[in-house]
Formats: C-alpha cells, sequence, structure tokens
C-alpha cells in the first residue's frame, strides 16, 4: 500500500518514503511509526498501541518513544511546535492529521530497486539431529526432543545460516547413519548432535558440532546440571549451545575461504574473512577487514550481512580511536539503512544500525536498536555486548553491569571475553567501585593483551585509587593501541549522556597522568 500527502509518497510494500521525487532515509522503527501512524489516522493511537505495534510490547521509554516521534515529524518537515502531519493529543496519544490518499501499488520503475532477498545459497547450510537419550528410559525422551527443537529454533534465528526443519533432520532419530549420508541427503556441511542422560534429579547433555563434508568435530561441550527447574535448565544450555555454535562456524568457513585462490573468492568467502580480521579487535585489521567488506560489497551491493559488519567494523573504529567519525558515519550509517532494508529480520542489521546510534550520541534509538536486535536473536553476544556498553554511557551503569554478566554467563569461552569484561569494568567505574573494575580490566587483559577499551578502564581506575605505578603502566600500554589518545579526543568523542559521567572519567585520566 501506498499513501500520498503533501508531496511525500510513503510506500508499506517497497518501506520507503519519498518526498519531491528523493528518497528521505528512516530508521526501521521510525518508518514502521510512521506508517502505522498513517494507516491509523482516523483514530487517536495510545502510547500503549504504539508500544504493542512497534516494539512488540517490550518496555520502552518515553524518551525513546519520543525520540522517534521527533525522527518521524523531521522525516516530514513537521516539528513539535507546529504539529503539522503529527498531532500529540494530550493525555491520549499521537494522531496523523494531514489529508491523505491511498493507492494500492506500487509503480513497475521503483518496484525494480528493491532489493533481492538473501539467497539461500549465500549461506552455509546445518542440521540438527534429534538428541540421543542415554537415560535407558523411552519416556525421558521428550526431553531430548525438547533441548533439541530448542536449539533449532535458536539456530534460526541466526541469518548467517540456512536450518534445515525439524521434520527432516529428526527422521533419522534411531538409526545408525553416519554423518556423511546425513549430509549429502540434507544438503548441509555441519550438523549437530548430542545425547541427554538423566539420573535422579541431574541430567548430563553432551553436544557437539561437525563439519559432515571434512569429518572434523569443530566444537564440543559437556553440561551437568541440577534439576531443580527443568525449562530453566533446557533455556540454560539451548542458549549456550546456540551461542557457541554461530562463532564456529565462522571459523570454519572463513578457514575453508582462506584455502581458496584469491582470485577465486565469492562475497561469502570476503565476508568469512572479514570477520575473522574483525574479531582480532586490531588497527590493522581493522583496515583489512573493511577491505574486504568493500570487495564483497562491490561483487553483490544488496549483500545485508556485509553492509551491517561494515557498518559495525567503521563504528568500533571509531570508538577505539581507528577512524575519524565524521569521515565514516554517513557512509556507515548509509550501509546499517541499507542492510534493514535488504532483511529487517536480521539481528546484525539493527546492531549495526544501533552502533551508528550510539557514535552519534543517539543513546535512545542505539539502545532501542539493539533491543531490537536481541528480540530478534537472544543468543547474539555482539548485540548483548553493545548494549551493554551503550547502557553505561546512558547513564544506566547497573543495567550495564547485568548485561554484559549476561554475555559472560552465555558464553563463557567466547574468544570476544575480554571485550565483555572490559564492558563490565567500565560498569564499575562508573558506580565508582574502581577496585572491582580494576579486577575486570585484569581479566580483561588476561583475555587479550592489547585491548584499548581494558586499558583506559585499568588507567582512570587506578587514577582514581591513587595507585601510580599501576595507571602509569596501563597509560602507556594505552598509548602503545592508541597512539593518539588525548584528553580533547576523550572529551569529544566518546557518547556520554551527561556530563557528570564524563568529567568523572576525564577527572580518573588526569590522575592517571594523561594531559
Amino acid at each position: 500500500m501506498r499513501f500520498r500527502f503533501e508531496n511525500n509518497v510513503l510506500d508499506g510494500d517497497l518501506r520507503e518514503l519519498i518526498c519531491d521525487g528523493a528518497a528521505v532515509p528512516l530508521q526501521p522503527q521510525v518508518f514502521d511509526l510512521l506508517l502505522y501512524l498513517v494507516a491509523q489516522r482516523e483514530r487517536v493511537v495510545s502510547k500503549g498501541d504504539l508500544i504493542s505495534q512497534i516494539w512488540s510490547d517490550r518496555a520502552v521509554s518515553d524518551s525513546a518513544l519520543n525520540s522517534r516521534i521527533n525522527a518521524a515529524r523531521k522525516a516530514l518537515g513537521d516539528d513539535g511546535a507546529t504539529q503539522r502531519l503529527i498531532k500529540t493529543i494530550p493525555r491520549k496519544g499521537f494522531r496523523f492529521v494531514g489529508e491523505v490518499r491511498e493507492e494500492t501499488a506500487a509503480s513497475p520503475a521503483r518496484a525494480e530497486a528493491k532489493p533481492d532477498p538473501p539467497r539461500a545459497a549465500d549461506r552455509p547450510a546445518i542440521a540438527v539431529l534429534a538428541f540421543e537419550n542415554m537415560s535407558g528410559d523411552p519416556a525421558q525422551d521428550y526431553f531430548g526432543d525438547g533441548i533439541s527443537e530448542d536449539i533449532l529454533t535458536a539456530l534460526s534465528k541466526q541469518r548467517w545460516f540456512m536450518v534445515i526443519a525439524r521434520n527432516s533432520s529428526f527422521t533419522y532419530r534411531g538409526r545408525a547413519v553416519h554423518i556423511g549420508q546425513i549430509a549429502e541427503e540434507l544438503g548441509v556441511r555441519y550438523i549437530v548432535e548430542g545425547s541427554v542422560r538423566k539420573a535422579d534429579n541431574r541430567v548430563r547433555i553432551t553436544a557437539q558440532l561437525n563439519d559432515a563434508v571434512s569429518g572434523n568435530h569443530l566444537w564440543a561441550e559437556r553440561y551437568d546440571r541440577e534439576l531443580v527447574d527443568v525449562f530453566a535448565v533446557q533455556d540454560e544450555i539451548t542458549n549456550a549451545i546456540a551461542a557457541a555454535i554461530e562463532p564456529q562456524i565462522h571459523a570454519a568457513e572463513n578457514f575453508r575461504a582462506h584455502r581458496k585462490p584469491p582470485a577465486s573468492l565469492d562475497a561469502w568467502d570476503l565476508l568469512m574473512r572479514a570477520l575473522s580480521h574483525f574479531w582480532r579487535v586490531t588497527r590493522r585489521d581493522h583496515e583489512a577487514a573493511r577491505a574486504l567488506l568493500e570487495r564483497a560489497i562491490g561483487i553483490d551491493p544488496n549483500y545485508g550481512q556485509a553492509l551491517s559488519v561494515l557498518a559495525v567494523n567503521d563504528m568500533f573504529g571509531v570508538h577505539l580511536g581507528w577512524a575519524e567519525l565524521a569521515t565514516v558515519a554517513p557512509v556507515a550509517e548509509a550501509a546499517a539503512l541499507a542492510a534493514v532494508r535488504c532483511d529487517h529480520e536480521d539481528g546484525w542489521a539493527h546492531a549495526a544500525l544501533g552502533s551508528v546510534c550510539f557514535s552519534t550520541r543517539r543513546l535512545a534509538d542505539a539502545l532501542s536498536e539493539f533491543e531490537q536486535a536481541l528480540a530478534l536473536n537472544p543468543n547474539f553476544l555482539l548485540a548483548q555486548s553493545y548494549y551493554a556498553l551503550a547502557l553505561s554511557y546512558a547513564g544506566r551503569s547497573g543495567d550495564s553491569f547485568e548485561a554484559a554478566q549476561r554475555a559472560i554467563r552465555l558464553s563463557p569461552r567466547d574468544p570476544s571475553l575480554a571485550i565483555y569484561h572490559g564492558i563490565a569494568a567500565y560498569a564499575r567505574f562508573t558506580e565508582r567501585h574502581y577496585d572491582e573494575a580494576i579486577a575486570l580490566a585484569r581479566e580483561a587483559i588476561r583475555h587479550r593483551g592489547d585491548l584499548t577499551g581494558a586499558y583506559r578502564v585499568l588507567a582512570v581506575s587506578a587514577g582514581m585509587t591513587g595507585d601510580g605505578t599501576l595507571a602509569a603502566m596501563a597509560l602507556g600500554e594505552l598509548r602503545r593501541t592508541q597512539p593518539g589518545i588525548s584528553l580533547h579526543w576523550i572529551a569529544t568523542q566518546l557518547p556520554w549522556a551527561n556530563d557528570r559521567d564524563r568529567e568523572h572519567y576525564l577527572e580518573g585520566f588526569r590522575r592517571a597522568g594523561l594531559r
């Protein structure tokens, strides 16, 4: 459906707003909100209606809601003072009051511009087999089935690979079939299998990820739990397995890509190589990832996943002082918006847009995008960690610490564990728990000896406790990982919501000896 009003065309099928013939960039939730207000223009839309329709009944602050309303007004040349098109009805809600004409079909010329949906051939395929019941009691089959189905459902939220449906993968239950044959029959490369053994009030669950083509075991883990709450245990283990599998597949796909001649690399191979550099979190790898992502997008301009990683990589570079915000932010935002248009159900796309909003000081929008990413994929640790960081800069340090701790609990062997500890350390610093911040920063450095963010927190925390020796060491290492660090850079480049937190951070650096 298309809606015409004034000099605007709002196209619900193509998900775009056209003003005087030019596309107006809109964040996805702003577009959804505007579309809903226009479609419901015959009535007043309450705050509850908007939260239900746009945020799926998740908790939303008034500031986040108002920022979306203001963004919708700005896109239409409206504002809160004139309220020419979007009117606030005090204590009632909002109503779109412009004169609207409806059209049922988009023009062919505009329809051609719609990005192609993600192609299954771009993604590896994975099958989750029914977990074997090792208890000797057929009545316990339900528990293994429940674990398997929950893992299958959780992996289906990872848009990076195709997951074979239960009705196909569960047909191998109780049959001695080699995984190579299963892979060939189902058309997959990766297979998840496992077992469940229950005894009294304890359960042992094993799971492993196999590369069925090479025959290699890529990952395996064992979980021993007491069955105080069956469903809580099932959820905990499902989440842990799902969170562990995605990075393992990325690593395997990167290994395969590196074995190919450079001239034969396709967009997926380039993306996998870029991710391997991205996760190393160094300036050189940041630059290498960007070059590979640009090549991937050059092959496929509508490659949503490559666009997402490009935006996140650019914004991560800004936060660590490796890139200039003014230079990369417009490119990153355009890439993130394009990624959402390619697949608005992809958590990576919303995390990418959230990272842009975070670095450009739109913290309410950033939190909303990270929340959307986690609603789409609750086990998405990049979004979880970025969400924790944004909460700290928004002044919600307690919530930030809990969010970082969730990432640590969810994936205690994650390659990015150092980042999660560093974010938790910063949350504790903002709460003036300096000794705990130092301990967490040291833990982050134990996992990664060159992590810029961890040295920042270690320096300011040591500065505030008066530990000059530790502060000097941390500051020296920080200058090595971020040579351009200065009080001016800190004051102008990091996106605090309030001056008090910024001054607290600057004071820690002054006491540490930074000039």
